[in-house]
């Protein structure tokens, strides 16, 4: 597989890459992986050039520096991962492919693969040669190192660009060049196993059998792992985009501790394409919140064919004022789109991608942008297109209920675009995933030396196969006069042996755990957070040690405590959408009081009733069917839970989906 680089902006394409740890591993855990020279004299990590000590990296020649960092992001791993077989990687600096718009940075692949060994998990499964070994014990292939990877000597002599050359080093303090650490991370995790050796273009397993990896490939729409499914369906997974998820059970609880909000469009009139929209966030203009941004959707014009794109003069300036443009993806820079409808006084930027298939990419950049932007599909476009006539509203924001890349079940999307992008498809991270991932197709300035969510990957192929995943059934965040209430509840507490509690004021940390007043209901834990300041939100995971040393991170959720003026709150349904099912309304009241509890719909027509009532102080919890007053299942599309007392009014959005 290759790892590529392409100029655009800050993103830079990968086509295999490594991890991002906020799960840590086993302190215990140790491998031996040593770095190969594969190179001729006086080339690659031989390379005589003289050098200045950088960023921790002590080398005084160009050679010197490359084997030391090579070695440096072999022992991250090493210390991560358990084998008593040692892992040998054959590596070279070589001249490959790098223009001024896009290089190739490295590539690597495993040089055997095993299968029906003893120890193997899978019987009739492919294991890439490290896992093999670790699995059996013994070195099945002794006459040939683990895998092989190359990386790209070019960049040293600036074929990509001004300025963008391999940074070598610990520090992370690459500045315009271009980071090796991560990129050597990154291939190092493909040779050891994160990468599928079934053809994506044709569907076809690799000798007739399937991989380990995968095993744990799931078909969402079809509800089936690539072990079960078909060539034809394979093939067809794998341009699926956002069907295409992992289904192991730790990678899936690693997702939902380490990946954020996602970002949404949500329509909320007319009620005919009423919902939730997925999104591609610009690298531009601000950061998409929890709040979001809402106005009324204009089609903007230039009055050129196509005139939608704005590559020419806006002609309707006026309309746009205060408004969100719409604008169709075409021949100029999102970036030149961003800044002419902003220039006409928008509020917002909605581009509409040109082809079928995907999310337009949104890229560039421009500190001066200051509108929020984002990119919706070919389909969804033209669908707000036919309800202009009426007025279309929308709201930009991120929901703390979903993943950013990730479905709906929270299963992490991979990486499937149509068409095939050979050496990327199939065995990276989905680029939707929020924050960037070190094993996505794409590398960006934010990746170090962490392995984020493929640790838990890893455990679910077999590197950690004594490691039994621990699960939450509940976890919930509730602001109260007195602090913030968190609630949870495990599977299985079985396996559990600490758990910390852990508090940011962003959803992507710094994290620092805290101290709290614990409490037991049922089968529920409490732990109030007295110590939060009123009117901030704050953020809680748990951080856990299960009884074998494995620590992992589970859960996020989010609160706020109340104010002396604000003794009622209400929280986000659960689960948010609903999905023909049941969602759970849970709120407090400061004082005894009457209450009324109802759903409406967009247009403010209240749809169903669930309480009026005089309620006691406290906590309450009240179920929604889906149904409205009469007994039929509504509509679906968007929803609002409304909240009245003498406290105040406090309203929550609920999508229906069916």
């Amino acid at each position: 597989m290759t790892f590529k680089k392409h100029n655009r902006g800050l993103v830079a394409c990968l086509a295999l890459s490594l991890l991002v740890a906020l799960t840590a591993g086993n302190a215990l855990a140790s491998a031996t992986i040593t770095i190969v020279n594969n190179n001729a004299a006086g080339v690659g990590f031989n390379d005589p050039a003289p050098r200045a000590p950088v960023g921790g990296n002590p080398g005084l020649t160009l050679g010197d520096q490359r084997l030391f960092i090579f070695q440096y992001g072999a022992n991250k791993w090493g210390n991560i991962l358990t084998s008593s077989v040692p892992i040998l990687v054959r590596s070279q600096f070589a001249a490959q492919t790098c223009t001024a718009t896009s290089a190739v940075l490295g590539s690597t692949g495993a040089l055997t693969i095993h299968r029906d060994f003893a120890g193997a998990p899978f019987t009739g499964t492919w294991y890439q040669q490290s896992l093999a070994n670790r699995l059996n014990g013994t070195d099945l292939s002794a006459a040939n190192p683990d895998m092989t990877s190359t990386f790209n000597s070019n960049i040293d002599l600036g074929c990509f660009g001004p300025g963008l050359l391999w940074y070598y080093g610990t520090d992370g303090l690459e500045g315009a060049n271009i980071e090796l650490l991560p990129v050597i991370m990154h291939e190092l995790g493909h040779g050891l196993g994160f990468a599928s050796q079934t053809n994506a273009s044709s569907g076809a397993y690799n000798g007739g059998f399937p991989t380990a990896y995968d095993h744990f490939l799931m078909d969402n729409t079809l509800g089936l792992h690539w072990d079960q499914i078909t060539q034809a369906q394979r093939a067809a997974s794998a341009i699926s985009i956002n069907h295409l998820v992992w289904d192991g059970a730790r990678g899936k609880a690693e997702a939902a501790a380490v990946l954020g909000a996602r970002p949404q469009l949500q329509v909320n009139s007319p009620g005919a394409i009423a919902g939730n929209y997925d999104v591609q966030t610009a690298s531009f203009g601000p950061a998409i919140t929890l709040g979001g941004f809402t106005g009324d959707v204009v089609l903007a014009e230039d009055g050129t064919v196509p005139i939608n794109d704005v590559c020419e003069p806006i002609t309707n300036g006026g309309s746009l004022v205060g408004k969100f443009a719409l604008v169709d993806r075409g021949i100029c820079t999102f970036v030149s789109k961003a800044l002419a409808v902003q220039a006409a006084g928008a509020s917002g930027m909605i581009v509409v991608n040109n082809v079928a298939a995907g999310l337009p990419g949104m890229g560039g950049a421009d500190p001066s942008i200051t509108i929020p932007c984002i990119g919706i599909s070919l389909a969804d476009g033209n669908a707000i297109k036919a309800q202009l006539g009426g007025g279309v509203n929308v709201t930009i924001l991120l929901n703390p209920a979903l993943k950013a890349g990730a479905d709906n079940s929270g299963r992490p999307f991979m990486f499937a675009p149509n068409p095939v992008q050979s050496g990327s498809s199939v065995s990276h991270w989905d680029v939707s995933a929020s924050p960037n991932l070190l094993m996505e197709p794409a590398i960006n300035n934010d990746l170090h030396d962490t392995i984020d969510i493929t640790h838990g990957a890893f455990v679910d192929i077999g590197w950690f196969p004594e490691t039994v995943p621990v699960t939450l059934d509940e976890f919930t965040a509730l602001g109260q006069a007195d602090g913030v209430l968190v609630r949870w509840h495990f599977t299985d507490l079985a396996d559990v042996g600490t758990i910390t509690l852990e508090r940011a004021i962003d959803a992507n940390g710094p994290w620092a755990p805290q101290q709290t007043e614990l409490g037991q209901e049922a089968a529920v834990t409490t732990a109030l957070d007295t110590s939060a300041e009123p009117g901030v939100t704050y953020y809680y995971h748990l951080r856990i040690t299960d009884r074998r040393g494995q620590k992992s991170v589970v859960g996020q959720t989010y609160g706020q405590r109340l104010t002396e003026a604000l003794r009622i709150s209400l929280l986000n349904p659960n689960p948010n959408p609903v999905v023909g099912g049941v969602t759970a309304l849970r709120y407090r009241i400061g004082q005894a009081g009457h209450v009324k509890l109802t759903i409406t719909d967009v247009s403010g027509r209240q749809v169903r009733t669930l309480q009026d009532e005089a309620v006691r102080a406290g906590e309450h919890v009240q179920q929604w069917d889906g149904k409205n007053n009469q007994g039929s299942a509504v509509a679906a599309g968007v929803y609002f839970v409304r909240l009245q007392s003498t406290l105040g009014v406090k309203t929550q959005r609920v999508t229906v989906v069916r």
